[in-house]
């Protein structure tokens, strides 16, 4: 393939429409193994150069007039800017509230009340007179007043009387761990930095912790210092500077690393992935012999195989294995940690036909030796369902029964045992709640509530169509309209302004889920559609591989047939769709608006993957080679050169209406993506401006991940109000949110 072939990889001279400010062009065009590959708007990938900057000031002066505008035509409607703010807040209203984390008789997990601008971390415990008291231990806001301070991660000693935690400034995830004491609340440890995306393992006794950190900057180039991170045992109260590294030196300088230590303190596990291949290896070390917590010696579980593995130590004393290899929808197996590798696996659980296996969990007597029941999570197209099996043969005995057709997160036990199991339940309009089985009576009871008022929602009707995609694969979708929106047999009754929402990547699954975004645009008449496509994980590997390197065209196949299916069912119309994802999936909004601009009244493309050929220069970009595939690569320079949306703009086309949302303390995709297709979409659209306009929401003190709740609350609305105002629901005569039947 040559960038001849490719429409738009080599555009002509184009003068921005009047309306648009002008962006710094050139004519770079470049060699790259043998593809001329143009590039002229190299300049804006420069966030510190001027000519950028003048740029981003004047995008942000054309965004500001058009919410001026809009404004005024949303008054009197469900979008105007105070109600829709108003109803999002109501339905965030209840909060959130996490599963328990036991450590004897205390319990550690997160909430949000409803209000609260971020999630805490509080502990209960007894209080001497039968009752319990709570108490909160982390709290972001109480750290930094602003609300630019995430908390990123947390895990209790196993004594439960210290808590490490890890929180980030600014949006950029760049985590700071600390340790705590539970009992008083006061600092014992930290500040240690360099530690995104670092587990904590403690050791019995709560004098030390294997945690992940990066080596120091000065240790490694420039441009690799988001990279190298190594294996530490850290021993509380020390200088980070004395830890001991145990394990990572030799290993690919992305690898990410997962460590974990058995209830009893005898094993250690640690897991390497390189980047985000979906490939994990996995050693096994006994710290038991004299010297190892130090110098662990460790003996490979599964190492160099093309699949991923996750392992632990079960109460039982056994070697647990989740896996897919042989078995893309994944299956358990089981061994003795004295022989862990794959020779020696005994298949407990097979892979199922259709479900893909999620989780287990085991529960006992209280004698850790004899589990007296195995529970199994699956995900049957993207619905959860949890099933009963003899712990010691794997034959299945019976279910859990569950609130609907939604999606569970977590099974979690006590670290002594019992016949207790809690998880998370949710679906498209039930708030999550903790849900707790009893292995002994097979009952499941709500155990904690969201600590605010539930939401009025109105009544919605879900259903799951299926899709037939370019090549002959079936795609599911989930499709939410309002249940006075379709008849008795759930057909649309007429066609109305649609979201079509996908992202199609990194094995991530897109699971029924409670979503106050949805539910406001449902409840003001629209239809809101959730795509499962190829490059996700919910039909298992397979699925995933059919959408990643050199297949991911799959995925923009995938999505275009449901979105034409919706146009031929009557759900919608191309005048009135809109398509909207983020991230992974920006690139796929990115591939739709470039593909199938016929297709699309509108599109929302937040913190997007565009460049397709740059994209491993920048953020954490070359840990994604093994997703999309590698730029220095001629042949898979090719597949990236396919469908690179910022390579395939042609000048005079009818381009749809686009909101790019960007984040510039975002440290994983970097706004340069953004603002180099906006710059091509401006210069070649022949849609009007007013009707069709290509505009950049750019926010300073946020990233990639989590954010405050004003600013979740915020960025939704105006997202909301350009989608229905592009497809028409802003004009619709529809009733007041919260009023729906």
């Amino acid at each position: 393939m040559t960038t001849e072939s490719l429409p738009g990889a080599v555009p002509g001279p184009a003068a921005s429409p009047a309306p648009y400010p002008p962006a710094p062009r050139s004519d770079l065009v470049e060699d790259l193994h043998g593809h001329r590959v143009a590039d002229p708007y190299r300049t804006l990938e420069d966030v510190d150069d001027e000519r950028t900057q003048a740029w981003s000031r004047a995008q942000d002066d054309l965004y500001a007039a058009y919410r001026t505008r809009l404004g005024d035509a949303a008054e009197g409607t469900p979008f105007a800017g105070e109600v829709l703010q108003e109803r999002l807040r109501a339905l965030l209203g209840a909060g959130f509230v996490g599963a328990p984390a036991w450590r004897g008789d205390r319990r550690f997990f997160s909430r949000r009340a409803g209000e609260q601008e971020h999630a805490v971390v509080v502990v209960a415990e007894p209080d001497g007179a039968g009752g319990e008291r709570e108490r909160v231990l982390v709290d972001p806001l109480a750290l930094d007043a602003a609300g630019t301070t995430t908390l990123d991660a947390w895990q209790p000693s196993k004594e439960g009387h210290l808590l490490a935690y890890q929180v980030s400034h600014g949006g950029t995830e760049e985590s700071v761990l600390h340790v705590l004491d539970v009992a008083t609340g006061e600092l014992v440890d930290g500040p240690i930095d360099r530690a995104r995306y670092s587990p904590v393992a403690w050791l019995p006794g709560g004098d030390a912790f294997y945690y992940v950190r990066r080596l120091a900057p000065d240790l490694v180039p420039a441009d690799e210092q988001q990279y190298h991170r190594r294996v530490w045992l850290h021993r509380v109260g020390t200088s980070p500077e004395r830890d001991v590294e145990v394990f990572g030196a030799g290993l690919d300088m992305t690898s990410y690393y997962g460590v974990q230590v058995s209830r009893d303190g005898r094993w250690l596990l640690v897991s390497a992935s390189a980047g985000t291949a979906p490939r994990t290896d996995v050693w096994i070390a006994d710290l038991t012999a004299p010297g190892a917590q130090d110098a662990p010696t460790f003996t490979e579980v599964a190492v160099g195989l093309d699949a991923e593995v996750g392992a632990w130590v079960g109460r039982d004393g056994r070697l647990y294995v989740h896996t897919d290899l042989d078995a893309p929808r994944g299956r358990l197996a089981v061994t003795d940690p004295t022989s862990p590798g794959v020779e020696h696996w005994v298949t407990l659980l097979p892979q199922d036909d259709v479900a893909v296996l999620e989780d287990v969990a085991f529960v006992d007597d209280g004698d850790p030796a004899a589990p007296t029941a195995l529970l199994a999570a699956w995900r049957r197209h993207a619905v959860s369902e949890v099933t009963v099996h003899d712990p010691r043969t794997g034959r299945r005995t019976g279910e859990v029964p569950l609130p609907g057709l939604g999606s569970i997160s977590g099974l979690v036990t006590r670290p002594e045992g019992g016949a207790s199991v809690w998880f998370s339940y949710t679906d498209h309009v039930t708030v999550p709640h903790v849900h707790r089985y009893d292995a002994t009576t097979g009952e499941v009871t709500v155990w904690a509530s969201p600590p605010g008022a539930l939401p009025d929602v109105p009544a919605v009707h879900t259903r799951q169509i299926e899709v037939t995609s370019a090549d002959g694969t079936t795609v599911r979708a989930f499709v939410l309209a309002r249940a006075d929106r379709v008849d008795a047999d759930g057909r649309p009754l007429a066609p109305a302004p649609t979201v079509l929402y996908g992202y199609g990547g990194f094995q991530i699954s897109l699971d029924p889920a409670y979503s106050a975004t949805t539910l406001a645009w449902v409840e003001a008449g629209g239809v809101y559609v959730v795509a499962n496509l190829r490059g996700g994980g919910e039909e298992g590997e397979d699925w995933h591989r059919a959408g990643m390197r050199a297949h991911k065209q799959n995925v923009f196949d995938d999505f275009h047939a449901v979105a034409e299916r919706l146009v031929a069912d009557g759900w919608t119309t191309p005048g009135t769709l809109a398509c909207w994802g983020g991230s992974n999936g920006g690139l796929l909004v990115g591939a739709a608006v470039t593909q199938r601009p016929d297709l699309w009244a509108a599109a929302v493309c937040s913190a997007p993957l565009l460049d397709m050929v740059r994209y491993q220069r920048f953020g954490l970009g070359v840990t994604w080679t093994e997703e999309y595939g590698d730029a220095d690569d001629p042949e898979e320079l090719g597949w990236l050169l396919g469908y690179s949306p910022y390579h395939r703009v042609v000048d005079g086309t009818a381009y749809p209406a686009v909101l790019f949302t960007v984040f510039e303390g975002d440290s994983r995709v970097d706004p340069l993506h953004a603002r180099k297709l906006a710059a091509a979409l401006q210069a070649a659209t022949s849609s009007d401006p007013d009707e069709r306009p290509v505009l950049v929401r750019r926010e300073i003190g946020v990233g990639h991940g989590a954010r405050a709740l004003s600013r979740t609350v915020a960025l939704s609305a105006e997202q909301l109000q350009f989608v229905a105002e592009r497809t028409g629901l802003l004009a619709q005569d529809v009733l007041p949110a919260g009023s729906a039947a």
